[in-house]
């Protein structure tokens, strides 16, 4: 089915100019859809840690970008090719696609589709760009740019979704807490009985509690710097609190003393502080301790090789290993349920003209999700 709207839509966005330059609103030049891609119209969006690396260039510099990755809207239009949307119908995007049919869309081991790669360099499949401003090329976040009026999306990493589901939600499920909770059940598989510390509790480490004392851990580590944090870990499913400012001891010591001096079974490391990593590994058990690595601040890191040659395993996880059509329906399920209760995640909510507070807000001792009326 191909919509009839083929003009292009001039709209106003979020957009970074480059390395330390303010956020501005621009109107921007918004195209239709081509061959099996699809315009919608956003509703809400979210703030990711990840958008404030776009915005200094990471990991390319690619200016000017529309921000953001998180979100939810309506379809606007479809191009040809495209199946099993109409206009008006509810969506997320994603920047993980699933096409079902490669081989890694087929097997249980990554979520990384090879027919539909994960991309950095801000353009669409074909290397092209449907926003312009001035006429100048436009970059947006991975497949998107979810803090705008309008974006042009690959239909592959659209997902629709219950249209009763509240938009809070739905936007905060499309990268963070997602990311966190799929950790733990797509990548460590945490077991029943077992133990767990997460670094960092930001959406991402708030997922990540959430999702393993679902699946039974019955010791649930939250680690932060920030004690205003204690509380939304509790919230969520955290047994015990450790703020690193208040010993003298390193994270690792302070959690074996948690754990009768043998670490945990699993460390989720999600803030990408190089040092936190390393903490990170030594936190878990010898001879069969996991580290799952979701956070990024750096390209490079050192790490303390001696930590994995006693049979610790370290893997990066990209969207928590989730398989965005197939698993997101099953965390909203869950949040339908009330299972997952996200109403802990919201601390802030702005309009689209107010993009000069999103960084200073992310700042805020109390924030952990800022949404963004569109």
């Amino acid at each position: 089915m191909t919509t009839t709207n083929s003009h292009v839509i001039t709209c106003k966005g979020i957009v970074s100019w480059g390395k330390g330059e303010p956020l501005k609103v621009e109107e921007i030049q918004v195209e239709p859809p081509k061959s099996n891609e699809v315009r919608v119209k956003m509703l809400y969006a979210s703030v990711c840690r990840t958008d404030l690396l776009f915005a200094n260039g990471f990991p390319i510099p690619a200016f000017p970008r529309v921000m953001g990755h998180e979100g939810v809207g309506v379809v606007e239009s479809i191009g040809e090719g495209v199946t099993g949307l109409r206009e008006g119908d509810l969506v997320i995007p994603a920047y993980i696609a699933e096409c079902k049919t490669c081989e890694t869309c087929m097997s249980e081991k990554t979520n990384l589709c090879l027919k539909y790669p994960l991309s950095y360099n801000g353009l669409m499949l074909d290397g092209s760009s449907r926003m312009s401003i001035r006429g100048q090329t436009a970059y947006h976040a991975f497949s998107c740019s979810t803090w705008c009026q309008y974006l042009v999306i690959n239909v592959n990493f659209l997902i629709k979704i219950d249209p009763k589901t509240p938009l809070p939600d739905a936007s905060f499920l499309s990268c963070g807490f997602s990311t966190g909770y799929g950790a733990t059940w797509k990548e460590a598989m945490v077991k029943n009985g077992s133990s767990v510390a997460v670094f960092g509790l930001g959406a991402v480490g708030l997922g990540a509690i959430k999702g393993a004392k679902s699946h039974g851990a019955i010791k649930v580590i939250g680690i932060d710097n920030n004690p205003m944090k204690a509380a939304k870990g509790r919230a969520f499913g955290m047994t015990d609190f450790i703020n690193p400012e208040e010993s003298d001891k390193s994270i690792a010591e302070l959690v074996k003393d948690l754990t009768a001096g043998m670490g945990v079974d699993y460390s989720f490391e999600c803030t990408g502080v190089p040092p936190l990593i390393n903490q990170a590994i030594q936190s878990t058990k010898l001879g069969t301790g996991k580290i799952i690595q979701m956070g990024v601040e750096e390209p490079n890191v050192n790490i303390n090789i001696i930590g994995l040659l006693v049979g610790r395993t370290l893997k990066g996880s990209i969207f928590g290993g989730l398989k965005a059509k197939t698993d997101l329906p099953i965390i909203y399920s869950k949040c339908k349920n009330r299972e997952i209760q996200l109403d802990e995640l919201l601390s802030h909510e702005i309009k689209l003209e107010d993009v000069d507070k999103v960084f200073e807000l992310l700042k805020q001792p109390d924030c952990v999700k800022i949404l963004i009326k569109i």
